[in-house]
């Protein structure tokens, strides 16, 4: 069977490798010039299902828990399991305390453990949470390595507008995001930073709890840091905001004050498709399957709506009657 596989996001990437694990011919078509530039792109990369429980449904850590076992099979080596620290100002103990009652699967730290866990965090909170079955992976690293290897696998990428192409595919997933102009979806804009300082050293994505602006810093290499991330109901895709700069900065510097005298390498804006209950779907309509929605959850999520869409593709290949999204979803999860 011939699949082609529309957009090279992490879920295109991911539903192309599941494909291509099951022996299609698979083509995968982007129209940027190349892998970047999408929201996959300027995602955190946290494989952190229990944290995300804590503005998200039960779904999202049934669907989720196992995404730091797909990646690492699929991309030995990228993904760092050291758990998420969550913490917050003595002022904002309150905040810790709601966010240990929405999630699950925690420990609480004082102090002292803290301290050890991250000792360039040493003397600055009191109490977290340690979420030590999550995990992280650096998104474009990962994207990378998953498009080199997909090659090698013999899947075809066709980058560019301009790039014609080919007819006669059996069957088609659409992988695009918002340009698939679904009305079901509304863009969610996130907005994010990449710093660099060598003052500060962090082993694990630390969210930092506030009121009205929580942020998280996910380590990245070579003294990198990305601090975000906003989550604005809106579908302006233009750069980042002042206001939203200032406060990522000014989180930041809360976490520690080394990231005050940081270099600004990267800013970024993007907008996250959404379905009204924040959670990804697949479907199968008039021989398109499509997967989309991600939220704030691509990473995450994309590995079992990436097993969920080669099921479906494989089940008509084997004249099987595509179950409908709904109940395919509900029993997933």
């Amino acid at each position: 069977m011939r699949v082609l596989v529309k957009g090279a996001g992490v879920a295109g990437l991911a539903v192309a490798h599941e494909l291509a694990r099951r022996n299609m011919a698979v083509t995968v078509a982007e129209i940027r010039a190349g892998i970047g530039g999408n929201a996959s792109w300027l995602a955190g990369g946290m494989l952190a299902p229990w944290c995300e429980r804590e503005s998200a449904g039960e779904a999202v850590i049934a669907l989720g828990r196992g995404a730091a076992d797909w990646w690492s099979a699929a991309l030995p080596g990228h993904v760092t399991r050291a758990g998420t620290l969550v913490v917050a100002h003595p002022r904002d103990a309150s905040e810790l305390r709601r966010f240990s009652q929405r999630t699950e699967n925690h420990a609480w730290l004082t102090e002292d453990a803290i301290a050890k866990l991250e000792p360039d965090l040493a003397g600055h909170f009191r109490l977290g949470l340690f979420f030590d079955q999550e995990a992280h992976l650096d998104p474009r690293r990962a994207m990378e390595a998953l498009v080199e290897k997909l090659s090698a696998m013999g899947v075809t990428f066709l980058f560019g507008s301009g790039q014609p192409v080919p007819s006669g595919f059996d069957r088609m997933i659409d992988c695009t995001g918002m340009a698939a102009q679904d009305p079901a979806l509304r863009g969610v804009r996130g907005e994010m930073l990449i710093l660099r300082t060598s003052d500060i050293s962090l082993k694990r994505p630390v969210r930092l709890l506030h009121p009205r602006h929580p942020i998280y810093i996910v380590p990245r290499p070579d003294h990198h840091f990305m601090v975000g991330a906003t989550m604005i109901e809106s579908d302006n895709e233009g750069p980042i905001t002042a206001r939203s700069a200032m406060e990522l900065l000014n989180a930041a510097y809360a976490l520690h004050p080394a990231f005050g005298e940081a270099e600004i390498v990267e800013t970024g804006a993007a907008l996250r498709p959404a379905y009204r209950d924040n959670l990804p779907r697949v479907d199968a309509r008039d021989g398109t399957v499509t997967v989309n929605g991600f939220y704030r959850h691509g990473f995450l999520l994309a590995p079992v709506m990436a097993q969920q869409a080669a099921e479906l593709v494989f089940a008509s290949e084997s004249d099987t009657e595509p179950e409908h999204e709904a109940d395919h979803q509900r029993r997933s999860a």
